[in-house]
């Protein structure tokens, strides 16, 4: 084992594990921001129709809020099957490879 293997396998993960979840955590961080910036992108060209204010009038004030729930809840809901797919999958590999 190298040093820094040593250095962290005290801590119960090897540094491989720790780059590796640094890794996982940087990439759902830029999945988050992209879904945020197309969140709202999309709710503003589907909402925000009069340039003349600086503010939202109330037609628009109740469109992105309505887009904004209604997109929160269908990735809540994407997620939701994603993991009970995974979950699926899983269990699946388990019973193929006997434990």
């Amino acid at each position: 084992k190298s040093n820094t293997n040593r250095m962290y396998s005290g801590y119960g993960q090897s540094f491989q594990e720790q780059r590796l979840q640094q890794l996982m955590e940087q990439k759902q961080l830029r999945d988050f921001m992209r879904m945020y910036a197309n969140l709202v992108t999309q709710c503003f060209d589907d909402c925000v129709v009069d340039f003349t204010s600086n503010k939202l009038n109330d037609k628009e004030l109740t469109c992105t809020t309505r887009c904004t729930l209604k997109s929160m809840k269908l990735n809540e809901r994407l997620g939701q099957r994603f993991a009970e797919e995974n979950a699926k999958l899983m269990e699946e590999q388990s019973k193929a490879a006997g434990l």
